[in-house]
């Protein structure tokens, strides 16, 4: 479905928007199956996730400040946590909140009604552990690294201004590379279907978002080379009960990619997909990376089922992918007219 991309993917992560305190800091299990259902099997034995699933959620990534010591709310305390979260995320606003888009060119129509609703355990953030539900500070980067982050800070700012300097300057997203195809799976405003698929030795996801199926060995074959870095990273999965495990290494960090500031050498994330009724997949994922974060940090998202006769549509994104000649074209315009890009205030 073509839709133009509206929200970051650093937004989304900011603010993407089974109770798990008890997570915090330890080896997570598996969710009990409950007495009246079984995981089902592919009929060559490997647990069924396959399905089309949505991940929609105004539970953020990160826990608000207000709620810095709840980690579960009360009924009455997530009625009105969903109802403020609801107030600020919705585009039919007309009182110029943070949520006003562009011209006002998006309303709810295009967004996921789904996203709306906070998680069924009332939890007051994805993240699990650290227990404050929060991402953990980053360690001091590299020389190396800083100048890294400031390349794209410039060419983002060029963008920004109407005057980049060539298409490397659009980041990923805006090209319609990827954009929350890319693991871990977040949240966002629209398009959060994921279709998983399986065969004997492999497990394919599909996300909504962009085209980028990913395609995942479950036969115990080892990862690609090191040095070999891709937009969606190296993964590799296996069966541990009736979870999937993926493990993922070798991602890029070009300008668009969520996690742009970390080290590729040394930057996993591993993944959980586990089936805990015919509803549900417990979806969690931790990040580790000793060089960005001082310590890994946890997540966990549900996804719910979508009734079968919901079809998943094709996103098709070409728009700036087909106008970058009309933005390159603008920006020398502009210099000849003698617009400068605004000075940056370095980060620190």
């Amino acid at each position: 479905m073509s839709r133009r991309f509206v929200s970051s993917v650093g937004t989304a992560l900011v603010a993407a928007v089974v109770s798990f305190p008890a997570l915090a800091g330890q080896a997570r299990k598996a969710p009990a199956k409950t007495a009246t259902w079984t995981v089902p099997h592919t009929p060559w034995g490997d647990p069924d996730l396959q399905g089309v699933w949505n991940d929609a959620t105004s539970t953020p990534l990160s826990r608000p400040g207000g709620l810095s010591d709840k980690q579960v709310l009360t009924d009455e305390e997530a009625a009105e946590f969903q109802r403020e979260l609801a107030y600020n995320l919705t585009r039919d606003r007309r009182d110029g909140g943070a949520q006003a888009d562009v011209n006002r060119a998006y309303n709810e129509h295009w967004m996921d009604a789904r996203r709306l609703t906070i998680t069924k355990d009332h939890r007051t953030s994805l993240i699990v552990d650290p227990p404050d539900g929060r991402i953990p500070p980053l360690v001091p980067l590299s020389p190396e690294r800083q100048q890294a982050r400031a390349a794209r800070a410039d060419a983002a700012a060029r963008f920004a201004a109407g005057l980049p300097d060539n298409h490397e300057d659009l980041s990923l997203p805006v090209r319609c590379i990827i954009r929350t195809d890319s693991p871990p799976y977040l949240p966002t405003i629209y398009n959060n279907d994921f279709q998983i698929f399986q065969s004997p030795g492999y497990v394919a996801i599909a996300p909504e978002m962009i085209h980028s199926a990913r395609i995942i060995p479950v036969d115990g074959r080892p990862h690609i080379g090191s040095t070999l870095r891709q937009w969606l990273g190296d993964s590799r999965g296996r069966w541990d009960g009736n979870t999937l495990v993926v493990e993922t290494s070798n991602f890029r960090t070009d300008q668009g990619v969520i996690f742009q500031d970390a080290d590729p050498a040394t930057f996993r994330i591993t993944e959980r997909f586990t089936r805990v009724d015919a509803q549900t997949i417990h979806y969690e994922f931790t990040v580790e990376d000793p060089h960005t974060w001082t310590r890994p940090w946890t997540a966990m998202i549900p996804w719910t089922r979508i009734d079968p006769a919901e079809q998943m549509y094709e996103y098709a994104c070409h728009e700036d992918n087909y106008d970058i000649v009309h933005l390159l074209h603008g920006a020398r315009i502009r210099e000849k007219n003698g617009e400068t890009v605004p000075k940056r205030i370095p980060e620190r």
